[in-house]
């Protein structure tokens, strides 16, 4: 009896083929369980956790009372939803809001420019500075919240119950290294 038959087959009973399946599906179960490997990602190691505080600015929000929009959706110590880049990062508390004055660009007569309040009553448009605040992960190329690297005047989508809208990032202040 041969060893190796006209078909293939060990002994004329295992095909090869078969058997070198069987012996990938072997080796992979040992290499997953027998030798695991490290946990966490490579990219992780040497990095720290700090706190971050990232200003905000909101140019030109079409809203009929930032008021109730404060009271309800932006106020000192409350929370928002917070999407960089198409990429969810969950929840960041706001340090604080600031409604800034609309004003004009107004030329003088002796050719100078002052900027003045704007006088429009019927305006629904507001611009706002807001200041937010949480943990992020400092690597040697910046600040990172969730996955994304925050850099100024790079935007930020914030989300919440009653308002969905963009800010740009102008100031990233970062605290003491943990």
């Amino acid at each position: 009896m041969a060893i190796l038959d006209t078909k293939g087959r060990l002994f004329g009973k295992i095909n090869l083929l078969d058997l070198g399946a069987a012996l990938v599906i072997l080796l992979v179960i040992v290499g997953i369980f027998i030798f695991p490997g490290t946990s966490g990602s490579v990219a992780q190691v040497g990095t720290k956790k700090a706190p971050i505080e990232v200003d905000l600015i909101v140019r030109g929000l079409n809203v009929r009372d930032p008021q109730q929009l404060f009271k309800q959706g932006f106020t000192k110590g409350g929370k928002t939803n917070v999407i960089i880049r198409n990429q969810p990062y969950g929840e960041i508390g706001i340090k604080s809001v600031q409604q800034l004055e609309r004003t004009l660009t107004i030329p003088q007569p002796d050719g100078t420019v002052k900027e003045l309040a704007d006088p429009r009553q019927n305006n629904f448009s507001t611009d706002f500075l807001l200041t937010l605040e949480g943990k992020a992960t400092i690597t040697e190329n910046g600040p990172v919240l969730g996955n994304n690297k925050v850099k100024i005047g790079m935007p930020f989508e914030l989300e919440g119950f009653n308002y969905n809208f963009n800010a740009s990032v102008i100031d990233i202040r970062i605290g003491n290294k943990q």
